[in-house]
């Protein structure tokens, strides 16, 4: 079977899309299809890969290290190139024309739904905007033009199901649980924190740096490792230089198996974020046998299991509470329930719950 993926914002920097993206199309392969990969880029470009070629089309930048496809007529060129029996896309807005051009020749068209439409917006707009109207509206053509949507937890299915889509499948993300594995502990003095995510103001990266300010006023000696980037990244520097917290901010770190080591080396994991619609982040992290304390909104808290970490509201005294719930555990025991509850994740069973989708009449 041929498969093209389209993606929108796929990039170096892009986080969870480009990983979901790269490992469903490298699963793909390995089941014997055809995969091709088309994203943005700076002018068309074409390079074969392990798991089939990457093709880029013109996008311009819309944020560092982002770009998008304004004019879609390209990636339809493209596909009419590639005749696809399948068409997989990551993306709600421009990418979306696909499934009209699947449907005049025949094609199934998918959906991969990465967030949450209304709960991505909110931030953006208005507080007087009809914000779930809107989304409603949007979504129900969406899921009258698309033969199926996949979204990857209980909280991004909310807003399909909402609007009585017909075909809706539940198909979480996976884990590179070779990569991301437990590591002798240094045996470091104090409490060592991390938080992996883009430092943007709905992902709420200032609750990590509160909850260490908060354990810091309790007598608890915390480090925290900051990794990723984004536009609150100054405020959260000064913030911190101000507070003189022992924080370290290492940017975006591209290289995973560094990405593993730091998260394998402390001894709580944050995710801030209230609007996760899956936490990729928290499974890398629970893959490394390091509980998470998440928020218990969106849908990173759903991965979170008792003895593997605590769900709390997002407030940074609530995230120090949950800490300090979480080490009340013996170390070894908490490790090895986070290892635990990721090790159901691999992304073979991702794969292949998705050409479930993708092959289905």
């Amino acid at each position: 079977m041929r498969i093209v993926q389209l993606a929108n914002l796929y990039s170096p920097v892009s986080g969870g899309l480009r990983t979901a993206v790269d490992m469903l199309g490298a699963g793909y392969h390995a089941a014997g299809h055809r995969r091709a990969l088309v994203v943005p880029g700076p002018a068309y470009t074409r390079r074969d890969t392990e798991s089939g070629p990457v093709i880029t089309v013109p996008g311009p930048s819309v944020a560092p290290g982002y770009r998008l496809v304004l004019d879609p007529r390209p990636v339809l060129r493209v596909l009419c190139q590639l005749r696809p029996d399948v068409v997989e896309v990551s993306d709600k807005a421009t990418l979306t024309v696909a499934a009209r051009w699947a449907r005049r020749r025949g094609v199934r068209a998918v959906l991969f739904s990465h967030e949450r439409l209304d709960a991505i917006l909110a931030p953006r707009v208005p507080s007087w905007m009809p914000l779930e109207t809107l989304a409603d509206r949007w979504n129900r053509r969406l899921a009258a033009e698309f033969d199926a949507i996949v979204v990857t937890s209980a909280f991004a299915a909310a807003e399909f199901a909402r609007v009585g889509a017909p075909s809706l499948h539940r198909v979480p993300l996976g884990v590179d649980l070779t990569t991301f594995r437990p590591r002798p502990q240094s045996g470091q003095d104090g409490v060592r924190l991390v938080h992996l995510g883009r430092l943007s103001k709905e992902k709420r990266p200032d609750l990590a740096i509160g909850a260490a300010v908060e354990l810091g006023r309790r007598g608890v000696p915390v480090r925290l490792d900051v990794v990723g980037d984004g536009p609150c990244g100054p405020r959260l520097r000064e913030w911190a230089r101000r507070e003189r917290l022992p924080v370290r901010f290492h940017g975006h770190v591209g290289e995973r198996a560094a990405v593993a080591r730091l998260l394998a080396d402390a001894d709580v994991a944050l995710a801030t974020c209230p609007i996760e619609s899956f936490g990729l982040a928290v499974l890398e992290a629970l893959a490394c046998g390091t509980p998470v304390v998440a928020a218990d909104r969106g849908a990173a808290h759903e991965l979170v299991v008792p003895g593997a970490g605590a769900r709390v509201a997002p407030r940074a005294t609530a995230f120090a509470d949950g800490v300090q719930e979480v080490l009340r555990l013996p170390s070894a025991r908490r490790r090895a329930a986070a290892r635990a509850r990721a090790e159901r994740y691999p992304w073979t069973t991702t794969a292949a719950g998705m050409l479930d989708v993708l092959i289905a009449p």
